[in-house]
């Protein structure tokens, strides 16, 4: 193949399953409503289950929802009818995932899972098969065709399969008024999971806590600055109100201004009124006012009274930028 024609597969691929999702959007009802509330109000858990990609979608399925508060199970439909059917309770509701509504393991799955009491939900393409006819409720994945020219590889079914559980999770997310806060407590771990709970006083604490008074010389502005290492100090009177700060920059601008070390004091060359950030802001937070003031250091404050510094390398090795 050709480049073109490498370029063309791709486009057509996507334009399938544009089309896919299109049609399946028209399907979203009442009956979506209806299962939707179904799954909120069960005491249980909403237990999925497939074979074949439809598993694999449905474990995907299962992580968005427990990452979104709705607690969710996997269950493989073969291992369902070797044993695993102990998994469900009276409480639960399952939802079985098929192309095409024929599975068998699945067609043997359904009154097994019925006799426990469960409710069973139905997703699949075809409305009038055995899925479609026996589950108590239905969700609709109209496919035209597979992506691949054969229409065998499963591509169009498993994109839409997949969105219409990203849709059930999201919209049981906005029932359930889930805010960042919660998806903090679900992901704690890696970046995301930080950026989403880890404040200024998880991090400025461990730094020194440069500063000097507005009359100190430039010799004890350096010597503050190259010992504490946080490439700047505050400027602070003698209650440690913040008067201002002094960055390597502002020493850098007065080497090349030619100013004399002589009768220059810290309030000479400090920069007054400098951005500051309280120590209950969220970190990610912080990292955009540096962002968006092209600046490396936050000074940290209460009422202005000076607590501390906060230095991008601080955000940079937990992983926020």
């Amino acid at each position: 193949m050709n480049s073109d024609s490498i370029i063309k597969a791709a486009q057509e691929t996507i334009s399938i399953e544009i089309q896919t999702l299109e049609d399946l959007k028209q399907t979203i009802g009442e009956s979506f409503v209806k299962i939707v509330r179904l799954i909120y109000s069960s005491k249980g858990r909403l237990v999925i289950t497939g074979i074949g990609k439809s598993a694999l979608v449905a474990q995907k399925i299962v992580a968005t929802l427990n990452s979104t508060g709705t607690p969710a199970l996997f269950m493989h439909a073969a291992d369902a009818i070797h044993g695993d059917l102990g998994m469900i309770s009276a409480q639960d509701v399952v939802l079985c995932i098929s192309k095409s509504g024929e599975t068998p393991e699945i067609k043997v799955l359904i009154p097994l899972a019925r006799n426990l009491g469960s409710a069973i939900i139905g997703m699949a393409s075809n409305p009038k098969s055995t899925l479609g006819q026996q589950a108590d409720y239905f969700l609709h994945t109209p496919i035209r065709q597979e992506a691949d020219p054969n229409n065998l590889a499963p591509t169009a079914s498993t994109t839409a399969q997949m969105a219409l559980g990203d849709a059930i999770a999201i919209a049981l997310l906005n029932m359930r008024g889930f805010t960042d806060k919660d998806f903090a407590k679900y992901h704690p771990g890696g970046a995301l999971g930080k950026q989403l709970y880890l404040k200024v006083s998880d991090l400025y604490t461990k730094n020194e806590s440069p500063k000097v008074a507005p009359t100190a010389t430039i010799e004890a502005v350096i010597l503050e600055i190259s010992s504490k290492r946080l490439g700047a100090t505050a400027v602070v009177d003698s209650s440690d109100k913040i008067l201002g700060i002094v960055t390597d920059g502002d020493l850098r601008r007065m080497l090349a201004k030619g100013i004399s070390f002589k009768n220059t004091f810290a309030s000479n060359i400090m920069t007054a009124n400098p951005k500051t950030i309280v120590s209950d802001m969220l970190a990610v937070r912080a990292f955009n006012t540096m962002r968006e003031n092209s600046i490396t250091q936050l000074i940290v404050a209460e009422n202005g009274v000076y607590k501390g510094i906060l230095h991008l390398h601080d955000l940079i090795s937990e992983g926020i930028v």
